[in-house]
């Protein structure tokens, strides 16, 4: 296949690293963004968030101490059709679920409609739904996609009429954009927890968001501590820290609110990750892609040294 066949395909690797079947952490890129409502640009994330990732050095992680190097395979860009979200999400799960079988995968989007699919896939390697931390200024429960069935702002109500999420251990962060109420409170109502950016306000440090982390902590444990996934919308950080997205929503959370819970939750019985709709051609100074790259690495850190170095290798 031509490599032109796949336009967007980046050819930098994470913080320098080359594909290794081997290592029992992976990272790929989902160049797509034929689902977006605002700006496209995303399908250029997965390279942003790479080339940002080259200012971490040695990667040693300051508050885990630890890094992420030697662990890591790439698998690059996966071959997706750039337009079509149906004819992408057929693509995509397959080549999901085989890095699934050998990698805890860290996934680079892309818009969010990319988030469907891997689900999709986490079930069928866990055999059952999944439970889900969600950053996003934006609920993603809408029913329909401005006239569509399906787009970046539907999959977490399709996910959930799909039995992929476990309800009650499905949480939300930074939620603030319009939108009508059944929307909004769609994972409240189905008994889960949504935190509002306006909830979080002044809320920073591990200390202050005490409540939030304990929640978190207590709905995992209440559902048997189920495999949890994190999926990471870069606009639900505020556009002063991420202004390159496709659709900013002025006040966000910061990147230290994001970086406490990151840190603080490393704990739990995580999945796999995504970090998604990155849009560099909005970006100031790189501002978006080196946070992106930032949470990425800090989340990676923190399950090196949950599982400790050794038993990594050895995974």
């Amino acid at each position: 296949m031509a490599q032109h066949d796949f336009a967007y395909r980046s050819s930098g690797s994470y913080l320098n690293v080359g594909r290794r079947d081997d290592a029992p952490y992976g990272l790929a890129g989902l160049t797509f963004d034929g689902a977006v409502t605002n700006r496209p640009g995303a399908r250029f994330g997965p390279q942003a968030i790479r080339l940002a990732s080259q200012m971490l050095c040695d990667a040693t992680h300051p508050h885990f101490d630890t890094t992420p190097l030697d662990l890591l395979s790439d698998a690059g860009d996966l071959a997706l059709p750039n337009t079509g979200i149906e004819a992408m999400r057929a693509a995509l799960m397959p080549q999901a679920a085989e890095l699934l079988r050998r990698h805890h995968m860290v996934w680079l989007g892309g818009d969010h409609s990319v988030t469907l699919p891997l689900l999709r896939a986490l079930n069928q390697l866990h055999g059952g739904p999944v439970a889900m931390v969600h950053f996003d200024a934006h609920c993603d429960t809408w029913t329909s996609h401005f006239g569509e069935p399906s787009g970046h702002g539907t999959w977490v109500y399709e996910a959930m009429q799909e039995g992929l999420l476990l309800p009650r251990a499905s949480v939300q962060i930074g939620i603030r954009s319009s939108g009508e109420r059944a929307a909004r409170e769609y994972v409240n109502e189905m008994g889960g927890r949504v935190y509002t950016a306006r909830e979080l306000r002044g809320l920073e440090s591990p200390a202050q968001l005490a409540p939030v982390l304990g929640e978190i902590r207590a709905r995992m444990a209440a559902a048997g501590n189920p495999p949890l996934y994190l999926t990471l919308d870069i606009d639900c950080l505020d556009p002063a820290f991420a202004p390159g997205t496709g659709t900013p929503e002025p006040g966000g959370l910061s990147s230290n609110q994001v970086l406490s819970i990151i840190e603080e939750l490393a704990d739990l019985n995580w999945c796999g990750m995504d970090c998604v709709e990155v849009a560099p051609p909005y970006d100031h100074a790189e501002l978006t892609s080196n946070a992106a790259s930032t949470f990425v690495w800090t989340y990676l850190c923190g399950q090196i040294a949950k599982r400790g170095r050794q038993s990594a290798t050895a995974a």
